[in-house]
């Protein structure tokens, strides 16, 4: 492996947009999976939000993104990222993506949950994330300056007096360590933690704890959305079905064809996505089955409009222009990650984060639906713009060990994983009480005592646990945060902030056990 000054960890949408944007300059791309595999990008269906309308503006796309975030939103950064929305479009439109347009050949705009305007950008209907991956691989492909290393897996950052200066890397039973004046973290969120998610296998967490175990701050990890219309078929992960059916018109009713959304909000099915994921949670833990109708609002259209959806469906034994779709809520985005400031850059020098990895507080309390692409290629912008300003030369001044073999019995490996999902989705999940997330910060500091277990699921257990100390931390009910014990809001909005340091101590006085340190 040859050095290179700066190291991205992630292939996807935000990993890639930043590459490009540093481009002439060597960077090198570290991913676990071939290109376009293992990335939750490639899986997003719903689009990207722009105000480009007559009728809209980013100060509107800025209201509405306060609104859903539920007070813990911050007002410069968004406006920063609204405002950058429709170059974004531009660029990625000159890379080769077709997004949809109207017959007059305008942009075809749609609206999603607790938008108050038409400003969803889509290609391909349902498949705008796979269309922006397409274009974004193809440009990086054929960008001299652009090197990947695929098939190895980061699993910890090197850090010396303070700063990046390399990663560790595994691959099967290698571990080598491979030199860094800067490296830009951006492998996705936390949805495997949960027994229920849309996102792949590799977003689970292991980008946060590598981060934390060097040092850097986390913020508002108790901040999971979940999805409210996850494809009920029994597949992990599960199929997503797309905010943008509900704003064409789909409504949710149950088994006794009862649409229990217009009696909850005023938005009914376009209420922000706590507030229909927690109604239909209500219904399933009502005995009911609830399910997303299309039939009469997209009907046989659905197979042009929804072709994604459509062949998931029908895999399944379902046909959406003649059956209501089961739906469950699922874990789907983490408003949480690596606190970044404005430039992206975390509290560890020379290590900026990008996507659903950071925290940028540009979501809140509850992300705005279509807002986490536009995030992931601003701030791709806008990182780049940030190390090309900088020196980097950081460089190890000694050698770095890398990790020894580790030893791993791959069944209890397997095994502690699915328990710890499960018990993540029953204990800190959609709705939450002290009592359940105590028994489930003990139980999660007794699944990290197990001997044998890989790099991957100890870091789960990590961001787990440190999940579950945020949420008990937060003794009120805000966005995606939801309490039992605690249903209203507190007067102020304030953000949480952790580190490993701080975690241990908590976990001390919450369960009155140490954080076991790990091999």
């Amino acid at each position: 492996m040859s050095e290179a000054p700066i190291i991205i960890i992630g292939a996807g949408i935000a990993g890639l947009s930043t590459a490009l944007r540093l481009a002439p300059h060597p960077v090198t791309v570290l991913t676990g999976a071939p290109l376009g595999e293992g990335s939750a990008s490639a899986w997003a269906q719903g689009g990207i939000a722009a105000a480009l309308s007559e009728e809209d503006a980013p100060s509107l796309h800025v209201e509405d993104t306060i609104a859903a975030g539920a007070g813990l939103v911050d007002e410069h950064r968004t406006k920063m990222l609204t405002e950058h929305a429709g170059e974004q479009i531009a660029w990625l439109e000159k890379l080769g993506v077709p997004f949809d347009r109207q017959e007059d050949g305008n942009l075809s705009l749609g609206r999603e949950a607790a938008h108050s305007k038409h400003r969803i950008v889509h290609a391909g209907g349902d498949g705008t994330g796979a269309a922006v991956m397409r274009a974004l691989i193809e440009t990086a492909k054929k960008t001299s300056s652009i090197h990947f290393h695929v098939g190895w897996r980061a699993v910890d950052i090197a850090v010396e007096n303070g700063a990046v200066v390399g990663i560790h890397l595994a691959r099967a039973h290698e571990h080598v360590v491979l030199p860094a004046s800067g490296v830009v973290l951006a492998t996705g969120g936390v949805g495997q933690l949960y027994c229920y998610t849309t996102n792949p296998f590799a977003a689970c967490g292991e980008g946060l704890a590598m981060a934390v175990r060097a040092g850097a701050e986390l913020s508002d990890l108790e901040f999971v959305q979940f999805h409210p219309t996850a494809l009920a078929i029994g597949r992990d992960p599960m199929p997503l079905l797309t905010e943008a059916l509900r704003g064409a018109g789909a409504i949710l009713i149950n088994e006794n064809n009862e649409r229990f959304m217009a009696s909850i909000d005023r938005q009914a099915e376009l209420a922000p996505r706590d507030v229909v994921a927690r109604a239909i949670w209500r219904q399933l833990q009502a005995g009911c089955v609830p399910m997303l109708d299309a039939r009469q609002s997209v009907g046989a259209a659905f197979p042009q409009r929804f072709p994604l959806i459509t062949s998931v469906c029908e895999s399944a034994g379902l046909n959406p222009v003649a059956d209501a779709l089961p739906v469950a809520p699922a874990a789907h985005y983490h408003m949480g990650g690596v606190s970044i400031n404005d430039t992206g850059h975390s509290s560890i020098k020379n290590l900026w984060v990008c996507g659903e990895t950071a925290c940028s507080r540009i979501h809140g309390a509850n992300r705005l639906a279509s807002n986490s692409l536009l995030e992931a290629l601003v701030y791709g912008q806008v990182i780049a713009k940030d190390m090309l300003s900088k020196p980097l030369t950081q460089k190890p001044t000694k050698i770095i060990e890398p990790h020894k073999a580790q030893v791993v019995d791959v069944n209890k490996d397997s095994l502690t994983r699915m328990a710890l999902r499960k018990l993540m989705y029953a204990n800190v999940g959609l709705v939450r009480n002290e009592a359940k997330m105590l028994e489930a910060l003990k139980a999660i500091v007794d699944l990290q005592r197990r001997s044998e277990l890989s790099r991957t699921t100890r870091s789960m257990m990590l961001i787990a646990g440190m999940v579950t100390v945020s949420a008990l931390q937060r003794k009120e009910s805000r966005g995606a945060h939801a309490r039992e014990d605690f249903p209203n809001l507190l007067p102020k909005a304030e953000h949480s902030t952790m580190t490993l340091t701080s975690f241990k101590q908590l976990v001390r006085e919450l369960v009155h056990q140490d954080w076991p340190e790990e091999a």
